[in-house]
């Protein structure tokens, strides 16, 4: 099992346990020391046409390059919800698309688009992820369920068939695709801070870096 896995592991024992509002890491320990992403690599890392979570004028950015299928987004998805909720108007979360799963996460992301045209982009977001075990198992998928998933969250299953196909859509899928290549993400979730990764990951690293970036922008 390699790290992000174990950390996953450790996650799921802990919300099980206790509930996902008090599982939190609180080891002490530095902030991440990551650099900055170069400024060539900027542009790939943030797309002004991205899907964003929390206040547009924010003045800490959490990108998150994520899979709709992959099992750590969903067990991230409540902590960086917590974060936000935290900072409050200090923080904005921003989507990175990373197909990583194949059709069922491609279809996953065509329908969330099709929610964000429709304005139910985070209940469909939330009904997708708690529903993520029925249509994206690995051995199995089946994401023929997805729009139905998404249609008890309030989208318009009949005008989304149509949506998913837009060319924007095709054109935001590609673009995420080669700015996955470019910055050379590798695993989900992927999370960047104000333009710097987080290095080591971890819940408690994720947190420790948007305070200290929260703090900065206040001081």
């Amino acid at each position: 099992m390699n790290r992000r896995g174990l950390i996953l592991s450790v996650l799921a024992v802990g919300v099980a346990g206790f509930g996902g509002a008090t599982w939190f890491a609180t080891r002490p320990g530095p902030v991440a020391e990551a650099e900055p992403v170069a400024p060539e690599l900027a542009d790939a890392v943030i797309r002004p046409y991205s899907p964003i979570l929390g206040p547009a004028d924010a003045p800490v950015t959490i990108v998150e390059f994520f899979d709709p299928a992959c099992e750590a987004c969903r067990a991230f998805h409540p902590i960086v919800k917590d974060i936000m909720a935290e900072h409050g108007d200090a923080v904005r979360v921003v989507i990175r698309y990373t197909p990583f799963h194949g059709a069922a996460s491609e279809e996953a992301i065509r329908v969330l688009e099709a929610a964000r045209m429709q304005d139910v982009y985070e209940p469909v977001l939330e009904a997708v992820l708690r529903e993520q075990p029925r249509w994206a198992s690995h051995g199995a998928p089946e994401p023929g369920l997805i729009l139905q998933i998404a249609a008890t969250a309030g989208l318009d299953a009949d005008a989304a068939r149509t949506q998913m196909l837009a060319p924007d859509v095709v054109a935001i899928l590609n673009q995420d695709r080669a700015d996955v290549e470019t910055v050379g993400i590798r695993q989900t979730p992927t999370f960047f801070v104000n333009g710097t990764p987080l290095d080591p990951f971890g819940e408690a690293e994720l947190r420790r870096l948007v305070a200290a970036e929260v703090a900065a922008a206040q001081s």
